[in-house]
């Protein structure tokens, strides 16, 4: 029999779709049911590695950890990832396709995805018991709806029931919710079995009368009020980075600072995500020289174009003040393009980034990166002395090192070596995304700082990123059981549940 179908669809962007979907996952396989996560077309800068190489959004294998499956490119056959204004890179089945400007992929490329996205969803559902689809943005963009394969396109194809999330704390939540359901045809509508409103902040009470009112006009039962929580599990977009905890703090409040800088282009932004969990660290993240000032440690993250936000690095004035920083101490880690920016030249024969331009790096690690066509995707382990990393690399450059000034950072199981350390230690650039998700690592890089500056170490005795995820996966499925009619959607699916 084929797999039962929910899908979580939004009336607009960022209003928890994805963390619904999430509990969805880890409430249906806590409850005996084998579960799979799907979403058709993703548009994200943080991806996920798959076990054979694939890439996929974020989203999809964090829900598939949750639902306790190994992640697969059918959850998410399609992925674009901006690269640059109005193009971006078209990855199918976890692999580089091409790049497309949004008019062309729409005029061309939707046609053509659809037999793509309808194989994954046959294969999964003869796998699986239950398939929570995830919708993207809005279903009701009515100048688009003609070649959204990413709504109800996808309701009708897996025959699902699809329950549409509104966010209470943007406000207008019933007016989003009336206006929604007015925006979709009879067919499309038909196919909403329930609603949840979501992000709720407040006195549960008060909305009693909207409830019934919205329930009486619609037709459709309001399946719960989940109220707001903060959870520790990865964003997706780097439209979510303004939700991101971030702090901001006054001189001297955290013991220990952090910075990153917000490039344009900024890609697996997640990397630093460790960082809020570590006592006395504040995090900052900047888009300015003039916000810089002297953190104890500066990150350059991920980015979808080195070249064009190395340029905006210069332009901004970061360079030199990165280079001041490295003078007074402060400690640099670049990661993947990142770690590419630290080197002193960038190549790009074949115009893989851009126009096929050269440009100096920021020098400090004696560094030369070539770009090429064949985009490297794999999970990843290396040890640096006793302790053992784990990651995932996603990058498009080949990097050398010119001069033996530096050594590398990781010894990977594989035989390669990744990276380059400064002599003084006080510079890192790595390949390895997830780097500061092995705790240990991430626990003794604060203490180094804390040391340096003659503070008290912090125990090292902590908990790991894997247990971490699923303490967060266990609380947030308890949550949205608790404030969910999960009777009801098992009856709108049709399951019947025991125990």
């Amino acid at each position: 029999m084929p797999a039962k179908s929910i899908m979580i669809q939004g009336t607009a962007s960022d209003v928890g779709k994805s963390m619904i979907c999430t509990a969805l996952c880890r409430i249906f396989s806590d409850d005996g049911l084998k579960v799979v996560p799907f979403k058709s077309q993703n548009m994200a800068l943080n991806s996920f590695v798959t076990e054979d190489g694939g890439e996929i959004g974020r989203a999809q294998g964090v829900q598939a950890e949750a639902a306790r499956v190994v992640a697969t490119t059918d959850m998410n056959p399609i992925l674009l990832k901006p690269k640059q204004d109005m193009v971006s890179e078209v990855i199918v089945h976890g692999k580089h396709f091409l790049n497309m400007d949004a008019k062309s992929y729409r005029n061309q490329f939707v046609q053509q995805a659809m037999p793509i996205v309808e194989k994954s969803v046959r294969t999964l559902q003869n796998t699986y018991d239950v398939i929570v689809l995830e919708g993207a943005g809005s279903p009701a963009e009515i100048n688009l709806k003609n070649r959204d394969i990413a709504n109800m396109r996808m309701a009708h194809l897996a025959d699902a029931a699809v329950v549409l999330v509104a966010d209470i704390d943007r406000g207008g939540v019933f007016a989003s919710i009336i206006g929604t359901l007015a925006l979709l045809d009879d067919a499309e509508r038909a196919r909403v079995k329930g609603l949840i409103i979501n992000k709720f902040r407040g006195m549960r009470e008060l909305l009693d009368d909207g409830i019934e009112w919205v329930e009486r006009e619609t037709g459709i039962p309001v399946l719960g009020v989940v109220p707001y929580v903060d959870v520790n599990i990865e964003a997706e977009d780097s439209l979510a980075l303004s939700a991101l905890r971030f702090k901001k703090p006054k001189p001297g409040e955290f013991s220990v600072d952090v910075a990153m800088i917000r490039l344009p282009r900024i890609s697996n932004f997640t990397d630093i995500d460790p960082f809020f969990d570590e006592p006395e660290v504040g995090v900052r993240l900047i888009g300015n020289v003039a916000e810089l000032g002297t953190p104890d440690l500066l990150i350059l993250p991920g980015t979808k174009s080195t070249m064009d936000d190395l340029a905006w690095l210069k332009a901004q004035g970061f360079a030199q003040a990165i280079s001041n920083l490295r003078a007074r101490g402060t400690k640099i880690i670049g990661i993947c393009g990142g770690f590419q920016m630290l080197g002193e030249v960038l190549l790009d024969p074949d115009a893989v980034e851009g126009n096929g331009d050269s440009a100096q790096g920021l020098g400090l690690l004696p560094m030369e990166t070539v770009f090429v066509g064949d985009k490297k995707t794999v999970q990843m382990s290396g040890t640096r002395g006793t302790e053992t990393l784990t990651g995932y690399e996603i990058h498009l450059g080949r990097t050398k090192i010119l001069r033996d000034e530096v050594s590398p950072f990781l010894q990977l199981a594989d035989g390669r070596v990744d990276g380059a350390v400064s002599a003084d230690e006080q510079v890192i650039g790595t390949y390895f995304h997830g780097l500061f998700h092995n705790r240990n690592f991430t626990r003794q890089l604060v203490n180094n700082i804390r040391i340096s500056k003659g503070l008290a170490t912090l125990p090292t005795d902590v908990k790991s990123d894997a247990e971490r995820r699923e303490d967060a996966y266990n609380m947030l499925a308890s949550h949205v059981r608790a404030n969910l009619n999960m009777e009801k959607i098992y009856e709108m699916l049709k399951i019947e549940v025991h125990g």
